[in-house]
């Protein structure tokens, strides 16, 4: 099922915050039809406590107004201040680039 490492361990997997929310969104509708934690949780090949603890992580990020990866509003602004930076840099290169090319072709 997992890729192991020597000396028998498995190795540890990351999950995107997509995966999981998806994985939340099947557990719903999953649960409305009648199956089982551990059945969705084979499905997916993830364990069933991984699962419960997704959803308690989501609910106390929705009491919260955190996305699920854990992010404070103010790391997001710093995290989105960053971005636009760097946006903002590559514009402004693609400007120059597009004026350098404007004049070689003259």
């Amino acid at each position: 099922m997992g890729s192991k490492q020597a000396g028998g361990r498995r190795e540890r997997r990351a999950f995107t915050a997509e995966f999981k929310a998806e994985a939340l969104r099947l557990v719903d509708a999953r649960r409305a039809d009648g199956a089982s934690l551990a059945q969705i949780g084979r499905e997916l090949e993830v364990r069933p406590d991984q699962l419960r603890a997704w959803r308690q992580q989501q609910r106390a990020a929705a009491g919260a107004g955190v996305a699920l990866t854990g992010e404070t509003p103010e790391q997001e602004l710093r995290r989105l201040r960053r971005e636009v930076a760097t946006l903002r840099q590559e514009q402004a290169f693609a400007k120059n680039v597009a004026v350098y090319f404007a004049k070689e072709s003259r």
